[in-house]
């Protein structure tokens, strides 16, 4: 868990994400989360362990800072270049 808290805080020290990181994490999030604990908007535990072993070599691995703020930035640019 801690290392999801070391990526909030650094998202939160970047208002320019907050935007694409509230829109991703509605895209990722399970669906129907609403009807399911936790009543969060989170992805499915599965997803999130494949992608950390995809990532990282390890599902049990937190994701780091930088590489979640690249993401969002890739993210963000993404968008843009699908709207142009």
């Amino acid at each position: 868990m801690r290392g999801w808290a070391r990526v909030a805080m650094a998202v939160a020290l970047r208002p320019a994400l907050w935007g694409i990181a509230a829109r991703q994490t509605w895209v990722l999030a399970r669906p129907g989360w609403w009807r399911r604990r936790p009543f969060l908007p989170v992805p499915d535990a599965a997803y999130l362990r494949f992608r950390m072993q995809t990532a990282y070599g390890d599902p049990a691995r937190p994701p780091e800072p930088p590489d979640v703020l690249a993401y969002l930035h890739w993210c963000r640019e993404y968008g843009g270049l699908v709207r142009a």
